[in-house]
């Protein structure tokens, strides 16, 4: 891992140029540094003091925080906390040279790139690994719960799980909420592959079969779906046929003991018995 202020600009704009490839525009990123273990403690004391005279006006999140992570308590969404947290002390007033001189390597990096950003004071983690920068990427379009995906350097990982000191920078997602920007926003999803294998089954040895011819279909770069839902043999070829599958393997614990499978063509109808050894080969062929 690397501790340069770079690795963390490259981090942010692998997530920015993910966002942007899928279509999304109306998103802003947020940025911050938190310190490090080294300038935190100064941060933690002036802030709880702050806080101590205000707790009993703040949610019972953030009363319950004060004494576990009291940086938390600036992140409350609970507008009637933001207020009351207005003139609060910051992580970015109490950072050492060195943390003051990483964070502007970030954003003289993230400058250089041409990504635009907006420096959030309150923007923090939640666990004690977390070091330097923290960034969240927000939707336009989704309100106070708009973070789309979040991410920060977090040095102190590793060794908090009995490793070495080894430095990291990273990033999450948000599936759901990406995909409610993507929607407000009218991005065209792509559409869903072309089944071409759908496995039917009939029986418990089937379904167990099944399980292996599914893995070995989709290292074959086949794109193959069976029934999980207990369908019945009827359901399970009207399934097939809701998905566009080219072919539809019907394997049964009779056919197990054959060591067969019935390969039916959807398009034409057409069915034949395979030998399970030949099964692959002649659906990768075909």
């Amino acid at each position: 891992g690397s501790r340069h202020p770079y690795a963390d600009v490259e981090v942010i704009s692998l997530a920015y140029r993910f966002y942007r490839e899928l279509g999304l525009r109306q998103f802003d990123l947020l940025l911050n540094t938190i310190g490090c273990p080294g300038c935190r403690p100064a941060h933690r004391k002036a802030l709880s003091e702050f806080l101590a005279s205000i707790l009993h006006l703040l949610c019972p999140d953030c009363q319950s925080r004060y004494e576990r992570n009291p940086m938390r308590i600036l992140d409350c969404k609970n507008e009637s906390c933001q207020l009351q947290l207005q003139g609060a002390p910051t992580p970015v007033e109490y950072v050492c040279d060195a943390c003051a001189e990483h964070y502007q390597g970030v954003k003289d990096g993230l400058t250089a790139l041409g990504i635009a950003f907006t420096e959030n004071p309150r923007l923090v983690r939640g666990l004690d690994y977390y070091t330097n920068t923290a960034f969240e990427f927000h939707s336009a379009y989704i309100g106070a719960q708009g973070a789309i995906g979040a991410g920060g350097r977090y040095d102190g990982l590793v060794e908090s799980c009995g490793g070495p000191a080894i430095p990291g920078v990273g990033f999450g997602i948000g599936t759901e909420r990406l995909i409610l920007a993507l929607e407000a926003e009218k991005v065209a999803f792509p559409p869903a592959a072309e089944v071409d294998v759908f496995l039917a089954t009939l029986g418990a040895k089937a379904e167990q079969k099944a399980l292996t011819l599914l893995a070995e279909l989709r290292q074959a770069n086949l794109v193959a779906e069976v029934d999980l839902m207990g369908r019945s043999l009827k359901a399970q070829m009207k399934q097939a046929g809701r998905l566009g599958a080219k072919y539809v393997v019907v394997i049964g614990d009779d056919e197990i003991e054959r060591g067969v499978a019935v390969v039916r063509d959807m398009a034409s109808g057409d069915q034949t018995e395979v030998p399970l050894s030949e099964l692959l080969s002649q659906l990768t062929v075909e």
